[in-house]
């Protein structure tokens, strides 16, 4: 099948990386210095378990893209999502398959209004890797996972069966869930906390893995979310404790480990904070949930920083 996967940061520089090393017919949309190193110099991996190596990528600007993919992943930013439908939907007809791996809730929703006519469903991936210099990518960790599936929960789609397969084949992880919901909310309970966290005290995982106050503050961030699943219908299938399974996950990182939201605070750039943050306490109250301790992230001395 013809994948395209629209941005190349970590996540999508990673995905198309090991699919055009597997010899996958892969398309990465890029821009800028990055493009031009990815197009005439390969993309750099940088994997802190191995050397780093080259690897040859298809790659092109929105504007030259001129085929019809079957599948495309979106790995933007949130704060990017709005930017790049026009193009989606230029490219895209009644047999693509778009599957959105951004941090959120209700991330395929949106775009299924934008985008009537392919087949949105939902997605997510577990990677921790960043750009560190036009056409270089650092990867930490060997767990590259990327879980799909639709709300109804079934897992006969030939073409998604496919997609799976693929990723598998090119040492992705690749899963077809029946419980994407489960597992959508599975990830942000991980992330937005650890996000929220790290920005209420600026602290890294380190102060996060130690017993006290701020630990504490990250657990009731996490029993917030998952409050706000249960209320959304998100926990049907979900069958563990995401406190246990979560700090489990904080306590395995790195103590110097941040979120790029934070990095990207730091750095002055735009964050997601409304995808991770504001828009938890925007979906309780519409939902009628209390969230005390995500509303004093968004209520604390930095908000002018937080509503940039």
């Amino acid at each position: 099948m013809k994948y395209l996967i629209v941005g190349a940061g970590g996540t999508g520089g990673m995905i198309s990386a090991y699919m055009s090393r597997a010899g996958l017919d892969a398309t990465l949309i890029a821009r800028g210095s990055h493009l031009h190193e990815i197009k005439y110099h390969g993309l750099n991996v940088m994997p802190t378990w191995e050397k780093p190596y080259k690897v040859n990528v298809k790659v092109c600007e929105q504007q030259e893209y001129d085929e019809k993919p079957d599948v495309i992943f979106v790995c933007v930013k949130g704060y990017q999502l709005e930017g790049v439908i026009p193009f989606l939907r230029r490219v895209s007809d009644s047999d693509t398959v778009v599957i959105p791996v951004l941090n959120g809730f209700g991330v395929a929703d949106k775009l299924k209004v934008e985008l009537p006519e392919p087949k949105v469903i939902s997605g997510l991936i577990y990677i921790t890797a960043n750009k560190q210099a036009p056409g270089t990518i650092r990867i930490q960790g060997e767990i590259f996972r990327i879980i799909f599936g639709t709300s109804d929960g079934k897992t006969e789609d030939p073409v998604l069966i496919e997609v799976a397969n693929d990723l598998q084949s090119c040492s992705i992880d690749g899963v077809y869930s029946s419980m994407i919901d489960a597992e959508i909310l599975k990830k942000f309970s991980l992330v937005s906390p650890w996000a929220a966290c790290g920005l209420q005290f600026n602290v890294n995982a380190g102060e996060i893995q130690k017993q006290g106050y701020i630990r504490k503050f990250y657990i009731k961030l996490v029993q917030e979310v998952e409050n706000l699943g249960k209320a959304d219908g998100m926990t049907i299938n979900l069958d563990e404790d995401l406190v246990k399974t979560n700090l489990a996950i904080i306590d395995s990182l790195a103590p110097t480990a941040i979120t790029s939201l934070q990095r990207d605070i730091e750095n002055g750039k735009q964050s997601e904070i409304g995808n991770l943050i504001l828009d938890v306490v925007r979906r309780a109250d519409m939902l009628g949930v209390a969230v005390p301790t995500y509303k004093k992230v968004v209520e604390n001395p930095i908000r002018e920083m937080l509503m940039r």
